[in-house]
């Protein structure tokens, strides 16, 4: 079954009014400013209409499945979301200017949220949707970056390249500029350099998933390169909401020892909101996890483990001790997760639960040797 961005139909034109009466989200684009030497053609409200417009009308655009096309339009709709919560006045060169730092990054966490509350999405098309906005001014900076072709490889096994290519183009061209024909050169120049990186419309092809790792986390590694697996052990990293069943999929899947920060606060009786004593839960958490280590045996990290901040630190720990590691990580819809929560022994506040919904990141493939999404 297609989904689709409610009342878009493919063929039609969206109906702007019913769309901001709709969604609450949408109708508060409208007056956020944008600054006139970049964005001569109004607000926020009016420049997504007319990136939605501009997307539509591109040949390219026509031949994509209903489902992409579904997927692309929904990217275009959310892709400038959080310049409601991220514009602001800067001098820039002596001038006053409007800018919108880190819109797209905020912009990730709201479109993952809604579509994770609001609008029932599909786990991998939700994903799809939320890395586009992320990434919608990659392929105009690329270019700029440090290393070109290792942010085009990466984004390649975040999101399809070629659609990329299509939102940022449309998002240029839904735009008034001054320097609009030197950023289509570079959404050109993104396109080639995914094609000599073998990833235009398709994810990099790795050797192996160690590869991979290496090609991301160090810095001479080379996308071709076969490492020789030397791993002394297996580490298995939980990550999911509190609600999502991690103990119930550990019980019933994996059978190895378990290190869970749930279980140190417990046995001493710690809050976890407690952040001074929580220091304690941590240290006793890393001397436990040396013992296994130490001894090169396999165990599970029991935790949320719901931010990239929080899983690096401890993936850290592991991979130094000589560790293969391993993401698992779970997910039940929202409605499941709220039933689930509500039979816990050890409820979570639906508030808090909530916040954890907008900080969460979902793990990607950079972040360790191997990954697991079990989706229910």
């Amino acid at each position: 079954m297609i989904w689709k961005f409610p009342t878009y139909e493919v063929g039609k034109k969206l109906d702007w009014d019913l769309l901001s009466n709709k969604f609450s989200w949408i109708a508060a684009m409208k007056g956020v400013l944008q600054d006139p030497i970049w964005h001569a053609e109004g607000d926020v409200y009016i420049h997504t209409q007319m990136v939605v417009n501009q997307l539509i009308a591109l040949p390219a655009f026509s031949s994509l499945s209903e489902q992409d096309k579904h997927i692309l339009v929904a990217a275009a709709i959310f892709h400038d979301i959080e310049k409601r919560s991220t514009t602001t006045k800067e001098i820039i060169e002596g001038k006053e200017r409007i800018v919108s730092p880190k819109h797209a990054k905020k912009g990730e966490f709201t479109t993952r949220t809604i579509l994770y509350k609001a609008i029932p999405t599909p786990f991998y098309i939700r994903e799809q949707i939320a890395k586009l906005v992320r990434l919608h001014g990659l392929p105009i900076w690329a270019i700029d970056k440090d290393n070109p072709s290792k942010e085009v490889i990466y984004a390649s096994l975040l999101v399809n390249t070629q659609h990329l290519a299509l939102l940022a183009k449309a998002d240029v061209l839904g735009r008034i500029c001054i320097d609009q024909a030197d950023m289509l050169l570079r959404v050109d120049l993104f396109a080639e350099l995914c094609k000599e990186s073998n990833c235009f419309g398709k994810p990099k092809a790795f050797t192996s998933n160690y590869g991979r790792y290496l090609y991301f986390n160090k810095v001479a590694s080379s996308p071709d390169y076969i490492p020789f697996d030397d791993f002394k052990f297996d580490v298995i990293v939980m990550c999911a909401l509190p609600g999502s069943g991690k103990d119930t999929y550990i019980k019933n899947n994996l059978q190895l020892p378990v290190l869970s920060l749930d279980d140190i606060r417990r046995m001493k009786k710690i809050s976890s909101t407690d952040k001074k004593k929580n220091g304690q839960v941590i240290q006793l958490a890393k001397e436990k996890a040396k013992e296994y280590m130490r001894k090169r045996a396999p165990f599970i990290f029991n935790a949320t483990n719901i931010s990239v901040d929080m899983r690096r630190k401890w993936i850290g720990l592991f991979i130094d001790y000589g560790a293969r590691v391993k993401i698992i990580y779970i997910e039940v819809n929202y409605k499941q997760l709220r039933i689930q929560n509500n039979n816990r022994e050890h409820k979570v506040p639906e508030a808090v639960l909530d916040k954890m919904i907008l900080k969460l990141e979902i793990p990607t493939c950079k972040e360790a040797h191997d990954i697991e999404y079990v989706i229910h």
